[in-house]
């Protein structure tokens, strides 16, 4: 497996990164998923791409360094997928190990992401992935 982390205006956020991440973010259009990257890259969005050695992307990472009074410093994950045909194959390990490189590298105190109640397959993963469930994520929609 190689993993990659992908700068803007490369090809691959969009050939090869956004078809795994629609998996997880159905709603996302090329235009919509360059749209948010142009703003977001300057709010510190990143993408991180995972192929399998047949050269497919596999799994899509989007995440940020966020700094902030309760975790001082943290590695954000914005997203986390791997490709339905890809699951159960070390992938998501794999983009979390990654991750958790760049975490420690930037000198950050934690790794952290949120996920939908609903995703319970998701949260078996991360409890094998030694992570915790520390807080509660509230959310009020502003339609």
């Amino acid at each position: 497996m190689k993993i990659i982390d992908l700068e803007p205006g490369d090809p691959r956020l969009t050939d090869d990164l956004l078809p795994v991440l629609g998996e997880l973010r159905p709603h996302l259009t090329d235009e919509l998923f360059a749209e948010i990257y142009g703003e977001g890259h300057a709010q510190g969005l990143r993408f991180t791409a995972a192929y399998g050695d047949d050269g497919a992307c596999v799994g899509a990472a989007g995440w940020r360094i966020v700094v902030n009074t309760s975790a001082v410093r943290k590695l954000y994950v914005d997203d986390l997928v791997t490709a339905a045909t890809a699951r159960s194959t070390g992938v998501g390990h794999a983009l979390l190990a990654h991750l958790e490189g760049h975490a420690r590298a930037a000198g950050c105190t934690s790794l952290n992401l949120d996920s939908g109640t609903h995703r319970t397959d998701a949260h078996r993963f991360y409890f094998r992935e030694r992570m915790a469930v520390t807080a509660f994520n509230f959310d009020k929609r502003l339609d």
